[in-house]
């Protein structure tokens, strides 16, 4: 009989984590699996007391991780329709689920359940034969933690991201030296993030970064990119990152910092609705 519990404290489910990393067939976007997971509502499933998976729900009801270890007598597929079908009075209503293609089991498992999918972001890897070891002139400046206030500021009204998540998640990746600036007139006018893994995907580094709409279309994009990835590769690093699927400007700049895609982020919303 299998049992489904929320799960408080998330170093219950650090083993599964590890399972669940390393069965994808490519790195996770960082963005997704180290920012929006832990916000989300995780829940255990459990037979006989033992913890054999569990699963996360974001707060529009989405889920965004899904993992069943093998010693599990539940049959994956059984509990994964359970969940959607929204038949479980723990975890309540869940309307889809963003997945990778490189995860198989996770994607197979939505896909079976969906009335619909559409891409919602492109995932990209660094090519082999584009690593280099020479940091471009281009120059970007560690963010210092009285520039917390601009940065928010910045992408609250760049992006439109919430300003209190913002001050939170800004805030980790100053603590961490993970926070780029580019300014011009003391003005920050773009943000570079290069996010390193403490444990699952050690051998990467997630890149991300902003441009203001004012200077769009000036090649700082690309510049930012070349710079934010030849840093990582000068730590042995391998650069991954992502973008919107309709965001053109920003696919074209990843390519040219000699990053390749082969796979997605997908939305699917499940036959409930």
């Amino acid at each position: 009989m299998l049992e489904i519990k929320p799960i408080e404290n998330l170093e219950e489910i650090s083993t599964l984590k590890q399972a669940y990393f390393a069965q994808s067939t490519a790195p996770l976007d960082g963005m997704w699996h180290f920012g929006f997971v832990p916000m989300s509502t995780h829940f255990g499933f459990y037979e006989q007391e033992t913890l054999v998976g569990y699963c996360c729900i974001n707060g529009e009801g989405y889920m965004l991780q899904f993992y069943l270890s093998n010693d599990a007598k539940m049959d994956a597929k059984e509990l994964f329709t359970l969940i959607a079908e929204q038949n479980n009075s723990v975890i309540g209503a869940v309307n889809g689920a963003f997945v990778s293609t490189a995860e198989p089991q996770y994607l197979s498992l939505s896909l079976d359940n969906a009335s619909a999918v559409k891409v919602n972001s492109l995932m990209y890897k660094q090519k082999e034969a584009s690593k280099q070891s020479t940091i471009p002139e281009f120059e970007l400046k560690l963010a210092e933690s009285e520039q917390l206030e601009q940065f928010v500021e910045f992408a609250a009204t760049t992006i439109g991201a919430p300003e209190q998540w913002l001050t939170g998640y800004f805030g980790n990746l100053i603590n961490r030296k993970e926070l780029f600036g580019y300014w011009s007139d003391n003005e920050l006018i773009a943000t570079g993030e290069c996010r390193l893994f403490d444990e699952y995907q050690t051998g990467y580094a997630d890149l991300g970064m902003i441009v203001a709409q004012s200077q769009r279309g000036k090649g700082i994009a690309t510049q930012m990119l070349n710079w934010l990835v030849n840093s990582a590769n000068q730590r042995g690093l391998t650069p991954i990152c992502s973008t919107e699927s309709s965001n053109v400007g920003a696919q074209k700049a990843i390519k040219r910092a000699g990053l390749s895609s082969s796979n997605r982020i997908v939305q699917v919303e499940f036959n409930n609705k």
